[in-house]
Protein backbone atom coordinates (compact mmCIF):
# COMPACT_ATOMS: atom_id res chain seq x y z
CA UNK A 1 0.00 0.00 0.00
CA UNK A 2 3.04 2.28 0.92
CA UNK A 3 4.70 1.37 -1.83
CA UNK A 4 1.72 2.26 -4.24
CA UNK A 5 1.15 5.48 -2.66
CA UNK A 6 4.90 6.52 -3.75
CA UNK A 7 4.42 5.98 -6.94
CA UNK A 8 1.26 7.55 -7.64
CA UNK A 9 2.79 11.03 -5.40
CA UNK A 10 5.71 10.71 -8.29
CA UNK A 11 3.13 10.06 -11.13
CA UNK A 12 1.77 13.53 -9.90
CA UNK A 13 4.29 15.49 -9.73
CA UNK A 14 5.50 14.37 -13.52
CA UNK A 15 2.32 15.17 -15.01
CA UNK A 16 2.64 19.20 -13.02
CA UNK A 17 5.68 19.89 -13.91
CA UNK A 18 4.91 21.17 -17.62
CA UNK A 19 1.91 23.27 -16.62
CA UNK A 20 3.70 24.79 -13.76
CA UNK A 21 6.23 25.67 -16.30
CA UNK A 22 4.31 27.02 -18.63
CA UNK A 23 2.52 28.94 -15.84
CA UNK A 24 6.27 30.95 -14.75
CA UNK A 25 6.28 34.45 -16.42
CA UNK A 26 8.58 34.59 -19.27
CA UNK A 27 12.05 36.96 -18.35
CA UNK A 28 10.91 40.03 -19.61
CA UNK A 29 13.96 41.52 -22.63
CA UNK A 30 15.94 44.24 -21.52
CA UNK A 31 17.17 46.53 -24.92
CA UNK A 32 20.52 47.30 -24.67
CA UNK A 33 21.27 51.44 -23.64
CA UNK A 34 21.94 53.11 -27.03
CA UNK A 35 25.63 54.24 -27.34
CA UNK A 36 26.67 57.88 -26.90
CA UNK A 37 29.69 59.59 -28.89
CA UNK A 38 30.74 62.37 -28.07
CA UNK A 39 31.04 65.17 -30.42
CA UNK A 40 33.52 68.53 -29.77
CA UNK A 41 32.29 71.56 -31.43
CA UNK A 42 35.14 73.97 -31.78
CA UNK A 43 32.31 77.25 -32.64
CA UNK A 44 32.51 80.32 -30.06
CA UNK A 45 34.77 82.95 -29.31
CA UNK A 46 37.84 82.26 -27.48
CA UNK A 47 40.55 83.90 -25.21
CA UNK A 48 43.85 82.72 -24.27
CA UNK A 49 47.72 82.58 -23.34
CA UNK A 50 50.83 81.92 -24.84
CA UNK A 51 54.37 81.49 -24.35
CA UNK A 52 57.60 80.05 -25.98
CA UNK A 53 60.33 81.66 -27.97
CA UNK A 54 61.98 82.80 -31.93
CA UNK A 55 64.13 84.46 -33.58
CA UNK A 56 64.81 87.40 -35.59
CA UNK A 57 67.25 87.05 -38.61
CA UNK A 58 68.82 90.41 -39.35
CA UNK A 59 71.00 91.58 -42.35
CA UNK A 60 72.35 95.31 -42.26
CA UNK A 61 73.00 97.30 -45.45
CA UNK A 62 74.28 100.87 -45.06
CA UNK A 63 73.47 103.01 -47.83
CA UNK A 64 75.10 106.35 -45.96
CA UNK A 65 77.26 107.91 -43.72
CA UNK A 66 76.91 111.05 -42.20
CA UNK A 67 74.68 112.17 -45.09
CA UNK A 68 77.26 111.16 -47.59
CA UNK A 69 75.70 108.23 -50.25
CA UNK A 70 77.79 104.83 -49.85
CA UNK A 71 78.47 103.42 -53.45
CA UNK A 72 78.15 100.83 -54.02
CA UNK A 73 75.73 99.85 -50.70
CA UNK A 74 78.32 97.95 -47.90
CA UNK A 75 76.76 95.03 -46.21
CA UNK A 76 77.21 95.32 -42.28
CA UNK A 77 76.69 91.72 -41.64
CA UNK A 78 73.92 89.73 -40.45
CA UNK A 79 72.74 88.36 -36.84
CA UNK A 80 69.79 86.56 -35.21
CA UNK A 81 68.01 88.27 -32.64
CA UNK A 82 66.43 84.99 -30.48
CA UNK A 83 64.87 85.21 -27.14
CA UNK A 84 61.79 84.27 -25.21
CA UNK A 85 57.98 85.87 -25.76
CA UNK A 86 54.53 86.17 -23.67
CA UNK A 87 51.41 87.31 -24.56
CA UNK A 88 47.76 86.38 -24.92
CA UNK A 89 44.95 86.31 -28.50
CA UNK A 90 41.39 86.53 -28.98
CA UNK A 91 39.42 84.93 -31.61
CA UNK A 92 36.29 83.39 -33.07
CA UNK A 93 35.73 79.90 -35.18
CA UNK A 94 32.91 78.35 -36.85
CA UNK A 95 33.05 74.80 -37.31
CA UNK A 96 31.01 72.81 -40.67
CA UNK A 97 31.33 69.29 -40.70
CA UNK A 98 35.10 68.46 -39.64
CA UNK A 99 35.93 72.02 -41.31
CA UNK A 100 36.79 74.72 -39.20
CA UNK A 101 37.45 78.56 -40.26
CA UNK A 102 38.49 80.86 -37.49
CA UNK A 103 39.78 84.31 -37.35
CA UNK A 104 42.32 85.68 -34.42
CA UNK A 105 44.64 88.45 -32.91
CA UNK A 106 47.67 87.72 -31.64
CA UNK A 107 49.51 89.92 -29.29
CA UNK A 108 52.97 89.16 -27.59
CA UNK A 109 56.07 90.91 -25.85
CA UNK A 110 59.54 89.95 -26.65
CA UNK A 111 62.72 90.25 -26.35
CA UNK A 112 64.14 88.77 -29.19
CA UNK A 113 67.95 90.35 -28.74
CA UNK A 114 71.36 90.22 -30.85
CA UNK A 115 74.66 91.72 -32.53
CA UNK A 116 77.23 91.28 -34.90
CA UNK A 117 80.29 93.39 -35.88
CA UNK A 118 79.82 96.27 -38.45
CA UNK A 119 81.71 95.08 -42.04
CA UNK A 120 81.85 98.27 -42.99
CA UNK A 121 82.62 100.68 -39.88
CA UNK A 122 85.55 99.47 -37.79
CA UNK A 123 84.93 98.79 -34.56
CA UNK A 124 80.97 99.15 -34.37
CA UNK A 125 78.94 96.60 -33.57
CA UNK A 126 75.22 96.48 -34.38
CA UNK A 127 72.67 95.26 -32.20
CA UNK A 128 68.74 95.32 -31.98
CA UNK A 129 65.79 93.97 -29.92
CA UNK A 130 62.39 92.74 -30.78
CA UNK A 131 60.01 94.43 -28.50
CA UNK A 132 56.82 93.05 -29.50
CA UNK A 133 55.13 91.44 -32.08
CA UNK A 134 51.14 91.37 -33.29
CA UNK A 135 49.78 88.66 -35.26
CA UNK A 136 46.06 89.12 -37.41
CA UNK A 137 45.48 85.83 -39.17
CA UNK A 138 42.78 83.99 -40.47
CA UNK A 139 42.32 80.06 -40.05
CA UNK A 140 41.62 77.18 -42.08
CA UNK A 141 41.27 74.10 -40.13
CA UNK A 142 40.38 70.15 -40.14
CA UNK A 143 39.24 68.30 -36.63
CA UNK A 144 39.50 65.17 -35.68
CA UNK A 145 36.38 65.30 -33.11
CA UNK A 146 38.62 66.90 -30.25
CA UNK A 147 41.68 66.94 -31.97
CA UNK A 148 42.72 70.13 -34.52
CA UNK A 149 45.23 70.96 -37.43
CA UNK A 150 45.05 74.00 -38.41
CA UNK A 151 47.00 76.89 -40.61
CA UNK A 152 46.84 80.38 -40.64
CA UNK A 153 48.10 83.75 -42.52
CA UNK A 154 47.51 87.29 -42.54
CA UNK A 155 49.28 90.58 -41.52
CA UNK A 156 52.61 91.01 -38.83
CA UNK A 157 53.74 93.94 -37.56
CA UNK A 158 57.20 93.70 -35.12
CA UNK A 159 58.65 97.01 -32.50
CA UNK A 160 62.05 97.00 -32.91
CA UNK A 161 65.55 98.85 -31.49
CA UNK A 162 68.39 99.05 -33.21
CA UNK A 163 71.55 100.47 -31.22
CA UNK A 164 75.17 101.11 -32.83
CA UNK A 165 77.94 100.07 -29.93
CA UNK A 166 81.41 102.02 -30.35
CA UNK A 167 84.44 100.03 -29.53
CA UNK A 168 84.57 101.48 -25.82
CA UNK A 169 81.29 100.31 -25.10
CA UNK A 170 78.84 103.40 -25.53
CA UNK A 171 76.09 103.67 -27.74
CA UNK A 172 77.13 105.87 -30.77
CA UNK A 173 73.72 105.66 -32.64
CA UNK A 174 70.69 104.32 -32.06
CA UNK A 175 66.46 103.79 -34.15
CA UNK A 176 63.35 102.42 -33.51
CA UNK A 177 60.60 101.06 -35.81
CA UNK A 178 57.31 99.66 -36.22
CA UNK A 179 57.54 97.27 -39.16
CA UNK A 180 54.46 95.39 -41.22
CA UNK A 181 55.05 92.20 -42.74
CA UNK A 182 52.99 88.88 -43.60
CA UNK A 183 53.19 85.70 -41.54
CA UNK A 184 52.46 82.02 -42.21
CA UNK A 185 51.70 79.44 -39.36
CA UNK A 186 50.49 75.95 -38.38
CA UNK A 187 49.31 74.31 -35.36
CA UNK A 188 48.11 71.30 -33.34
CA UNK A 189 45.00 72.16 -30.42
CA UNK A 190 43.31 69.49 -28.09
CA UNK A 191 40.81 69.95 -26.67
CA UNK A 192 41.11 68.31 -23.09
CA UNK A 193 37.72 69.82 -21.40
CA UNK A 194 34.64 70.93 -22.64
CA UNK A 195 35.80 74.99 -22.91
CA UNK A 196 39.57 74.16 -22.54
CA UNK A 197 42.22 73.63 -25.31
CA UNK A 198 46.06 73.77 -25.51
CA UNK A 199 47.90 74.05 -28.71
CA UNK A 200 51.42 74.05 -29.94
CA UNK A 201 51.80 76.45 -32.77
CA UNK A 202 54.59 77.52 -34.96
CA UNK A 203 54.86 80.97 -37.01
CA UNK A 204 57.21 82.34 -39.59
CA UNK A 205 57.15 86.10 -40.50
CA UNK A 206 58.20 87.71 -43.46
CA UNK A 207 59.41 91.24 -42.52
CA UNK A 208 60.77 92.09 -45.92
CA UNK A 209 63.59 95.27 -45.71
CA UNK A 210 63.54 99.09 -44.45
CA UNK A 211 65.63 101.90 -44.35
CA UNK A 212 66.17 103.38 -41.11
CA UNK A 213 67.71 106.61 -40.22
CA UNK A 214 70.00 106.47 -36.92
CA UNK A 215 70.54 109.58 -34.63
CA UNK A 216 73.99 109.59 -33.02
CA UNK A 217 73.92 109.85 -29.71
CA UNK A 218 73.47 111.88 -27.45
CA UNK A 219 73.46 114.95 -30.24
CA UNK A 220 70.57 113.71 -31.89
CA UNK A 221 72.01 114.23 -35.83
CA UNK A 222 71.72 111.88 -38.36
CA UNK A 223 74.61 109.70 -38.29
CA UNK A 224 73.47 106.70 -41.12
CA UNK A 225 70.93 105.14 -43.08
CA UNK A 226 70.78 101.34 -42.83
CA UNK A 227 68.42 98.98 -44.89
CA UNK A 228 67.63 96.31 -42.75
CA UNK A 229 65.52 93.30 -43.54
CA UNK A 230 64.05 90.92 -41.11
CA UNK A 231 62.14 87.28 -41.18
CA UNK A 232 60.77 86.04 -37.40
CA UNK A 233 60.39 82.45 -36.67
CA UNK A 234 58.29 81.97 -33.32
CA UNK A 235 57.42 78.82 -31.25
CA UNK A 236 54.43 78.96 -28.60
CA UNK A 237 52.10 76.68 -26.34
CA UNK A 238 49.16 78.48 -26.11
CA UNK A 239 45.64 77.70 -23.90
CA UNK A 240 42.68 78.43 -25.03
CA UNK A 241 39.23 78.71 -23.02
CA UNK A 242 36.38 79.04 -25.49
CA UNK A 243 32.33 80.26 -24.88
CA UNK A 244 29.81 78.86 -27.34
CA UNK A 245 30.14 75.38 -29.09
CA UNK A 246 30.03 72.12 -26.51
CA UNK A 247 30.85 68.91 -26.24
CA UNK A 248 27.54 67.47 -27.38
CA UNK A 249 26.05 63.50 -27.38
CA UNK A 250 25.29 61.83 -30.86
CA UNK A 251 23.38 58.74 -30.42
Amino acid sequence: MKRALQVGVAWLALGAAPALTADLAARPYAKAPAMITTIYDWSGFYLGLNAGGGSAHKCWTNTSTFGTPTIPNAAEGCHDATGGLVGGQIGYRWQTGTWVFGVEAQGDWSDFKGSNASQFIPGLTNQSKVNALGLFTGQVGYSWNNVLWYVKGGGAVANDKYNGISAAGSVFDQGSATRWGGVVGTGIEVGFAPNWSVAAEYDHLFMGSRALTFSAFPTGAASRTDTVGQDVDMATVRVNYRWGGPVVGKY
